[in-house]
């Protein structure tokens, strides 16, 4: 038997020799395996780095562009409401100046807009009563004997007059005066607020 013991004792060494060998190919393919996946991994992981920064720059660029426009708009919207403010307070200096320059604002209005001399003039209640005889009195003068009237209507307007004969008017009221004067004057009034 001791002949069997050792032929059994070879064949289980090189049986034992081919394990080991299988083993070592074995572990040396999973180690090249699991490198290949650790770099293929790494790769991807960094990608994904790269990808997720980038998004992330996106977008905060795209926030911080979104945030200027809000900013610009909503100091454009301050500026509109500054230069609106302007000419409110242009019209409330307007019909608030002192009488005697007020009663020759109201003549040169009646004066260029009469095309022949004998319109009636209308202003709101407060004109009327304060200064309608002086302006009708100093626009006739100004139009070498024009025969301009005051009207016994008033209209609700903050100043300004309306000068009427039959059905035509002519609107020369402040507010009127003022918004046409609006476009005009918005860039320079802007560009003094802003300078």
């Amino acid at each position: 038997m001791k002949g069997t013991e050792k032929i059994i004792a070879h064949i289980q060494a090189d049986a034992q020799a081919q394990v080991d060998a299988i083993l070592a190919q074995a572990e040396q393919q999973c180690a090249e395996i699991r490198d290949g996946f650790e770099k293929q991994a790494a790769e991807r992981y960094s990608e994904r780095i790269r990808a997720g920064v980038k998004a992330c720059q996106d977008e905060v660029d795209s926030r911080l562009r979104i945030d200027q426009m809000e900013a610009r708009k909503g100091m454009l919207a301050v500026k509109q409401e500054l230069v609106a403010r302007s000419f409110d307070q242009a019209l409330t200096a307007l019909c608030a100046l002192p009488e005697e320059e007020y009663v020759a604002f109201l003549t040169k209005l009646a004066v260029g807009a009469s095309v022949s001399g004998d319109e009636e003039i209308i202003l709101n209640p407060r004109d009327r009563a304060a200064v309608g005889e002086k302006v009708v009195e100093a626009a006739n003068a100004a139009l070498n004997g024009g025969k301009l009237r005051l009207s016994g209507e008033t209209r609700d307007f903050a100043g300004g007059l309306i000068l009427r004969r039959g059905n035509v008017e002519a609107n020369c009221t402040a507010e009127l005066l003022v918004e046409l004067s609006r476009s005009e004057l918005s860039n320079e009034i802007a560009g003094i607020l802003f300078a």
